[in-house]
């Protein structure tokens, strides 16, 4: 089309909802499994945040068998009446138009979590179908499709269960219900390809999280979807809240203390903030704004860790706990071992978060308000728990030894040259890139498949490190410790970003870190031992998307001199049904291969087959590298046991 063809006939106007149909992606993310789970979040943070104003006290979620989602809360409903302006009821304009609602400085919500305040129209648009009761004075009912109704406002004095799901068992007790509202939906399949494969196990955590943060609010989940004949109910309540929290997260773990807990208002914001030790030597922080999450912290954890580390500063130098020829304790050494929950509630109003990813709390005055509110209860409670607050300050100058220590056995390395360019390992294969975004590095077990590696290898951007036998736990060593041990010191001098306080991503000199292991029980428990490493002491690689982990595979099979290679039990059976006369050798290790099968399967970018390590639930993952790591057998004995069935076993 040239520039003269180009006038008001190619400006398009987008009516209603269609903004949201044409481009999904701008409202909900993505259209996979994401986009279907955010549509769920979007309803639930609606009656989350009528318990965040005071009037809802129960939710219910059913993940029905036709693929439909029922969300009800027992809050003040929907309102019905008329709107003077457009005509139509306000239920209508809540669910068919964008940006209208009770958040938007109308005075419904003075808190609120739904980062965009469209939740329920967009899930309207994407929808299939929705149907809305709502009780007030009476019953209220509406249906749409594609966000578009085809129902009037319909209004009753009893409740008339219709087709989609509102006759549910579990909602039945409408009738003792002064009020509230039900939404049921289900994706419209245009829209999703899978439109009703829910990741019901997150969104369950999701919940959970919401229970602990609001403390007396009940959820219950019902899965009627994944096995329609055994349906799963999960019911989530803590009266003790974010203190709760940190209990769970610390159950595995031997503790230091009861856990701290404070709640109060300052200058309208409200900080609630729970704290408790641990003997281990990691750090577990989890900050929130209006129930959201910020994984990047934000005013809000700076205001806790100043306050943190001037109360116990104050407290050890006033009670004559630090002595002249201890080290000062830094904000690292107060938090080795903590788990902590920062939460503050403000006006969604002034809410500002920074960045695209909306990550990180950007009000200035959360700090204040944190500051103030935990640091004086802190320093009362120091005060008024004296054995606790001996404790925790001997393990921070424990943490204060260790980190010296640390310092002093890196710059016994950076003296020898090797964490600033100098000298690197001689068992180090390098590649000819100084690219790092093409550069790889593949840690394999032992010298058996490393020869192979090596051989096969790109040289141009595969590099190729051989680590013998099962490295240092990580999950209980301080890093003191890890800089000494002889493998990791090689690796850490080989990924040439430091480690501890001297780590700088920046500097890390391959963007994709491959560990390489055997198919085996040994390969998996060295697999693990290398996750538990970058997991616990490297883990902004690990969120940046720099690790990977091979999959070799564990069978070839050969007919008439064209080989195969299966990489599970039930592809092999597969392949059987359809080749039985193949001969099928089953691989015991990656050495057994000779370089061109190393590479065909295993190292070729266009056939192999990787599995990046990314972090989606940094809870779930601390506890379960707690669990299986750890010095406790009993939780460890519990967790292999109730997945016993899931194991692929090496038989």
């Amino acid at each position: 089309m040239s520039d003269n063809n180009y006038n008001s006939e190619q400006i398009q106007v987008l009516e209603g909802l269609e903004p949201v149909r044409k481009r999904p992606g701008m409202y909900i993310g993505s259209t996979d499994q994401t986009g279907l789970n955010h549509l769920v979040i979007e309803v639930v943070n609606n009656s989350v945040d009528e318990a965040l104003a005071g009037f809802a006290t129960s939710i219910t979620i059913i993940f029905n068998s036709d693929g439909s989602v029922t969300v009800w809360d027992n809050g003040r409903g929907i309102p019905t009446d008329e709107n003077a302006k457009y005509k139509i009821s306000a239920l209508e304009i809540v669910m068919t138009k964008l940006h209208a609602g009770g958040k938007f400085g109308g005075g419904g919500y003075k808190v609120s979590g739904g980062l965009h305040g469209v939740g329920a129209s967009v899930v309207n648009a994407l929808s299939i179908f929705t149907s809305v009761f709502v009780k007030r004075d009476t019953f209220y009912h509406q249906e749409y499709k594609q966000g578009i109704p085809t129902t009037k406002l319909l209004k009753g004095d009893k409740y008339a269960p219709s087709a989609q799901g509102l006759d549910h068992p579990n909602i039945k007790d409408w009738e003792s219900i002064k009020t509230g509202t039900l939404t049921n939906f289900k994706p419209d399949p245009e829209i999703f390809k899978n439109g009703d494969e829910f990741g019901i196990e997150k969104l369950k955590d999701q919940f959970r999280e919401y229970a602990y943060l609001n403390a007396g609010l009940f959820f219950r989940i019902i899965d009627e979807y994944t096995d329609p004949e055994r349906p799963q109910t999960s019911n989530y309540y803590f009266e003790g809240g974010i203190k709760s929290f940190v209990a769970s997260l610390n159950r595995n773990k031997e503790v230091l203390n009861d856990p701290f807990y404070v709640k109060k208002t300052y200058e309208e914001m409200e900080v609630e903030v729970s704290f408790q030790y641990n003997d281990s030597y990691n750090i577990v922080e989890l900050s929130f704004a209006n129930n959201i999450e910020t994984p990047e912290g934000g005013s809000h954890l700076t205001g806790f860790r100043s306050a943190l580390t001037k109360s116990i500063n104050k407290y050890a130098t006033e009670q004559n706990i630090l002595k002249e020829k201890d080290p000062k304790l830094t904000g690292d050494d107060i938090r080795e071992g903590l788990t902590a929950i920062i939460s503050v509630k403000l006006d969604s109003d002034i809410l500002q978060f920074e960045g695209q990813t909306k990550s990180k709390l950007g009000n200035a005055e959360a700090r204040q308000a944190v500051e103030s509110v935990f640091g004086e209860a802190l320093d009362s409670y120091l005060l008024e728990n004296p054995k606790d607050a001996v404790n925790l300050i001997s393990k921070n100058l424990l943490a204060a030894r260790a980190r010296l220590a640390a310092r002093a056995a890196r710059e016994s390395v950076i003296r020898k040259g090797a964490f600033e360019g100098g000298a690197l390992p001689g068992k180090l294969a390098d590649c000819q890139s100084k690219d790092p975004v093409i550069s790889e590095l593949f840690i394999v077990e032992g010298d058996s498949a490393a020869g192979p590696a090596k051989q096969g290898r790109n040289r141009k951007n595969q590099a190729i490190l051989p680590l013998f036998g099962k490295i240092l736990n990580t999950e209980r060593a301080r890093i003191d410790k890890v800089i000494k041990s002889d493998k990791l010191k090689t690796l850490i001098i080989a990924l040439g970003c430091g480690i501890g306080e001297e780590l700088d991503i920046s500097k890390l000199r391959y963007h994709n870190l491959i560990i390489m292991t055997d198919a085996d029980v040994d390969g998996s428990h060295i697999k693990t031992l290398y996750l538990t490493f970058f997991f616990r002491h490297l883990k902004p690689i690990v969120e940046h998307g720099y690790l990977y982990v091979a999959v070799p595979p564990l069978y070839k099979a050969t007919l008439k001199g064209k080989k195969n290679y299966l990489f599970s039990d039930a592809e092999k059976n597969n392949f059987l049904t359809l080749n039985p006369k193949s001969i099928v050798q089953r691989f015991k290790g990656l050495g057994e291969m000779n370089a061109d099968e190393l590479w065909d399967t295993t190292m070729n970018p266009d056939t192999r087959v990787l599995n990046q390590i990314t972090i989606d639930d940094a809870e779930h993952a601390d506890n379960v590298f707690t669990t299986l790591m750890g010095d406790e057998v009993l939780p460890r004995r519990k967790f292999i046991q109730s997945r016993a069935k899931q194991a692929d076993l090496d038989v």
